[in-house]
């Protein structure tokens, strides 16, 4: 194609180019792929030179032993992935709702939101919408943008982690996030009283891994006040193990309060009495930008809005 318009693009188009281009992405072998579609392979490498004698570029390489899309595929490979990823959307959307349910939510939660906020608002909508169906992802901020931007999401409840974040997502905030330094209630300093940073930095530690969010404001909390990160350390980004190794072992833990606050209130965990602090950091409802949220999608945030007025 000499010339890629938009009325060209729309006009040859088909679901069965991107089933095609998303398949290649994930296989990188025409055989493998022609096997997945249910065609041959001859069927398949005629399809994808007709898509690239369209667009006028080559969408993978070939080479002996695997086909890499190239740095033009990349791109298409990508918009591929996100157009599916909306049509299956779609269509369990309109299957759900012609079937008498209340269609699909999906939503994406940062650890402290799904302890508190997400739980609470998601039995308010079933008690409204009692047969819609909800799928609840939790992760990091960075992880559930990426899930957002590829449509896999319909919201997420986190919070931007780069200014650049903003130029692409909508934010509402919620509430902020405070944290704590606890230990289990058998720990040696559980009861020690004020405790400087350079007694904890010797001792066991789980932490979020490297390279998440928090992980780098605890660096930077530490850097601040001349301390050195603590080296006797188990990462993990899973909640249930981070909890349950706090609970079992002699091990020190900084965690969002809103998930220790029922363990302290019991007497299972305690928090430690140090200099160390993070400046709470508001989370809230990120969308996709000029994207406006409908159906229960739209109620849900506004559950969570509701909800967050409630307790400030």
């Amino acid at each position: 194609m000499s010339d890629l318009s938009f009325s060209s693009f729309c006009g040859w188009l088909k679901f069965r180019h991107l089933l095609l281009i998303d398949t290649l992405g994930r296989t990188c072998n025409m055989h493998l792929a022609a096997e997945q579609m249910n065609l041959s392979q001859p069927a398949v490498s005629k399809m994808l030179k007709e898509i690239e004698s369209l667009l006028g570029f080559a969408l993978f390489e070939r080479r002996p032993r695997s086909m890499p899309p190239t740095a033009l595929g990349e791109h298409v490979l990508r918009y591929a992935q996100i157009a599916l990823n909306d049509a299956r959307s779609f269509v369990e959307q309109i299957s759900s709702l012609r079937e008498g349910g209340h269609g699909y939510l999906k939503v994406g939660g940062i650890f402290a939101a799904t302890a508190v906020a997400l739980p609470e608002a998601i039995l308010q909508i079933k008690q409204r919408w009692p047969l819609l169906s909800i799928e609840v992802v939790e992760q990091t901020s960075n992880h559930l943008m990426k899930m957002l931007e590829e449509k896999k999401l319909d919201l997420a409840v986190a919070r931007f982690t780069d200014q650049s974040q903003q130029q692409r997502y909508d934010f509402q905030p919620l509430a902020p996030e405070p944290f704590c330094i606890v230990v289990n209630d058998r720990h040696p300093l559980a009861n020690a009283g004020p405790t400087s940073l350079q007694q904890l930095v010797d001792l066991p530690w789980i932490l979020y891994p490297v390279g998440t969010p928090i992980r780098a404001r605890m660096e930077l909390a530490f850097a601040e006040a001349g301390v050195g990160m603590p080296r006797n350390t188990i990462d993990t980004i899973s909640m249930q193990t981070f909890l349950q190794v706090l609970q079992r072992g002699p091990m020190i833990g900084m965690l969002p309060n809103a998930m220790v606050d029922p363990l302290l209130e019991s007497g299972q965990l305690k928090t430690l009495d140090t200099p160390l602090h993070l400046v709470p950091q508001d989370y809230g409802i990120l969308t996709r930008k000029d994207e406006p949220l409908v159906g229960a999608a739209l109620e849900f945030a506004e559950i969570l809005k509701d909800n967050a007025r409630q307790i400030t």
